[in-house]
């Protein structure tokens, strides 16, 4: 068995409904909400957008439920994860950023100045989510027309040197993609930030075994999931280390598996078809390795008027991919059946939970409320995950 498992959850920076929103990697820039025109106006306004006082209440409630940190994504999709996460260090007390950021488009020094400084302000809760880039549109926006692989050759850099900035300063380095000449940051860096790192290329694997703290996975099924930590754990052995593990996936649970299953339809009623089209055309078009494992999880069927038609895996429900790029599936039932499978990816070597779902101060509370308590009694959680911080006696 792993280590008990420690829980995140998700800041929506993209925008929030009660419906999917459209959004992620690799889906068209003008598809929001995703919402049918059938649906009303009462339903399709009730999209929130990714105001500072919006996700500060999302970050506030993570905090008061017991996640450990929250994910906030990076592109042109969303909003900036850096000052975003900064503008929200003042609105919680403990509560982490697993940041999100793009080798590509920071000099790598910078990036080390940069999270020391956060440290500073945040009294050390930063994480780092390298994100190496999968999609050629996104990444032309930023100027960066290299190739996949070269793209995770600059990452091996990128992370040698900025390693090397917070550890070995003054620093120099020269390589293919980088040079540093007597790199440092002011003050040093304490604590160092964990670095959350996600690929499933062949490419990808390597650089993740050298460089990785927790290595991130999209929510497959639990035995592809176990193939894919044995992969990188064993690349990481060859490099004399270890890692924790990470799944990045959505969550949907209700008192029953009735009512979960209701919900997960009346979510799936509530797309417009046209959007579905448009994102499902894109994702096709993605090189992304995880995308396409993503993608591959649906092509069995050809329409979907059923939810169930989209369960991949008992409780593994593929829906919020159908105009979500990026993490697309979600876990389904009630809190003891989503509890099952939390287990279930628990013994595949997953150490860490990423999770979301719409809306996202809502399903905070029904995960913290339903399923934590069923993960406490199996022992599967460690002292303080999923733990709301004890109030002061009055």
């Amino acid at each position: 068995m792993t280590a008990p498992l420690t829980l995140h959850w998700f800041l929506p920076t993209s925008g929030d409904s009660r419906g999917l929103v459209g959004a992620g990697q690799g889906v068209p820039h003008d598809l929001t909400t995703g919402l049918a025109d059938t649906l009303g106006d009462s339903v399709r306004d009730r999209f929130r957008p990714p105001t500072l006082d919006y996700l500060a209440d999302v970050a506030r409630t993570a905090e008061k439920l017991g996640f450990e940190g929250v994910l906030t994504p990076t592109g042109t999709f969303c909003e900036d994860a850096w000052l975003t996460t900064a503008a929200l260090v003042r609105e919680t007390t403990r509560l982490k950023f697993l940041v999100a950021f793009r080798p590509g488009v920071v000099n790598p020094v910078l990036a080390a100045q940069m999270a020391a400084t956060y440290q500073r302000i945040s009294d050390g809760r930063l994480m780092l989510n390298v994100v190496t880039g999968g999609e050629p549109k996104e990444q032309a926006r930023f100027g960066d027309l290299a190739p996949k692989d070269e793209r995770y050759a600059r990452t091996d850099e990128f992370l040698e040197v900025v390693r090397g900035t917070w550890s070995q300063a003054p620093y120099d380095f020269e390589g293919t993609h980088y040079r540093a000449e007597g790199a440092l940051v002011s003050g040093g860096i304490d604590p160092v930030p964990p670095v959350y790192f996600g690929g499933s290329s062949a490419a990808a694997g390597p650089v993740a075994a050298r460089h990785a703290d927790v290595y991130l996975t999209w929510g497959e099924p639990p035995d592809q999931v176990a193939e894919k930590v044995a992969w990188v754990r064993d690349l990481a052995a060859a490099q004399g280390r270890t890692m924790r593990f990470g799944l990045r996936v959505h969550t949907l649970s209700r008192d029953t598996s009735e009512d979960a299953w209701r919900h997960a339809q009346w979510l799936l009623d509530g797309l417009d078809p046209a959007t579905v089209e448009a994102a499902q055309a894109a994702q096709a078009r993605s090189e992304s390795t995880g995308q396409q494992r993503m993608s591959a999880l649906r092509r069995s069927g050809a329409s979907y008027s059923s939810a169930h038609d989209l369960e991949v895996h008992p409780g593994l429900w593929s829906g919020v991919g159908l105009v979500r790029g990026g993490a697309g599936t979600s876990l389904v039932g009630s809190h003891e059946e989503v509890a099952d499978l939390v287990e279930a990816y628990h013994r595949a070597g997953i150490d860490e939970l990423v999770l979301s779902g719409y809306p996202h101060v809502e399903e905070a509370y029904w995960f913290a409320e339903g399923v934590v308590p069923h993960l406490r009694r199996r022992g599967l959680l460690g002292a303080a995950a999923g733990a709301a911080p004890a109030l002061a006696p009055a």
